[in-house]
């Protein structure tokens, strides 16, 4: 026979469910549940706050690079699909870097060697005026008596190479703890960057929900602008400060400047930040005229000055405002400021935040936020 009513077994309604919530309850639960999603994203950023540039880094180079990516997953389908694909992209972004620390590192090896031999020489029988001061227009008489008071004596040198010591031991400490620290959030960067080409479109995809999710269509329109900046600061950074340096790099080959391939890549490194690129141009060009040659370095001065102006004032600007509509002011406070509040990291970043926020103030001044 079929159950009846009172036969039939009764569940023990749950406490959550007693009694209807008020809409009062219901708005003091959407704010308790919101207060705990902050409290626990901010307990979160704060225990990897120590990875969080790597963490940066590594999304950086997967944005700047994601285009070649996906024309390759295109290209190459049955490699896509796993690990290969991804292995072989985060191996040659990391020789990218790889490589060219290691020279550097192998080059500042031996001049750190000539250097101690110069400094034992030095303390032995002082340092002689080099050739150029007495041949400068004016106060060659002034820093020649400077230089017979303090460094033509080997007691004095001695003295003041011993100075140095205590700081160079606390110094090289530093060094080497930075050194280690910096190359495990390289490593973590790589780590991150090949994770994002393997999920990358499952990362996508939850980014763009939950973007939609908080901010609506504006929020897509903020990413957008986010990701062009970012493509048009690698391009507008890195590709023209590499172009810099191999322009110069040819210069300084042809003026016979001492390690012209070794300059070539400070002043590519040194022209990733604008205007930076001037300091090893003239560094370089002081070394040329050091050696007797004062029409060339002057020359070679002026080449990169034009080099340098050419670059910064009309190709960088194009580049990085073009795709964003950028103004060219804005682009450069937001590397500058991006590099002397962020970092290194700041390059990328900054134009970032300029570009977003040039997006915002567009579509207020011209009526269009409404409507996002």
């Amino acid at each position: 026979m079929p159950d009846t009513p009172a036969q039939q077994p009764v569940s023990a309604p749950s406490r959550c469910s007693l009694t209807r919530p008020s809409h009062r309850s219901r708005r003091g639960q959407e704010a308790a549940r919101t207060f705990l999603a902050l409290f626990i994203v901010a307990v979160a950023l704060y225990t990897i706050q120590g990875f969080l540039p790597a963490l940066v880094w590594g999304s950086v180079f997967a944005i700047a690079t994601w285009p070649l990516y996906t024309r390759a997953c295109r290209t190459w389908p049955n490699a896509a699909g796993g690990a290969l694909l991804p292995l072989l992209f985060t191996a040659a972004m990391a020789l990218l870097f790889v490589i060219p620390l290691t020279l550097l590192t192998l080059e500042a090896i031996g001049e750190a060697q000539s250097a101690l031999g110069w400094l034992t020489h030095a303390r032995e029988f002082g340092v002689p005026l080099p050739q150029i001061v007495k041949r400068l227009p004016i106060g060659s008489a002034t820093i020649a008596h400077w230089w017979e008071d303090h460094l033509a004596n080997p007691g004095d040198v001695s003295d003041m190479i011993g100075s140095l010591d205590v700081h160079g031991v606390a110094f090289t400490k530093t060094l080497g703890t930075q050194i280690a620290h910096r190359s495990t959030l390289f490593c973590f960067s790589i780590l991150t960057l090949f994770f994002l080409y393997k999920d990358g479109p499952s990362v996508i995809r939850q980014c763009r929900v939950a973007s939609c999710r908080a901010f609506g269509k504006r929020g897509e329109s903020i990413s957008r602008q986010i990701v062009a900046s970012i493509h048009g600061t690698v391009q507008g950074l890195v590709l023209v400060g590499i172009a810099e340096g191999v322009i110069m790099g040819v210069v300084y080959l042809v003026a016979h400047a001492p390690r012209p391939a070794l300059f070539g890549v400070i002043t590519a490194v040194a022209a990733m930040v604008p205007f930076c690129a001037l300091i090893a141009v003239g560094l370089v060009s002081v070394l040329i005229m050091a050696q007797g040659a004062s029409i060339t370095g002057l020359v070679t001065f002026c080449i990169g000055m034009s080099v340098i102006f050419v670059a910064d004032h009309f190709v960088r600007p194009t580049l990085i405002g073009g795709s964003t509509q950028l103004p060219f002011l804005w682009v450069l406070v937001g590397i500058l400021g991006g590099a002397e509040t962020w970092g290194l990291i700041g390059l990328f970043v900054g134009p970032a935040i300029m570009a977003t926020l040039h997006l915002l103030w567009r579509r207020w001044t011209t009526g269009n936020g409404a409507r996002a």
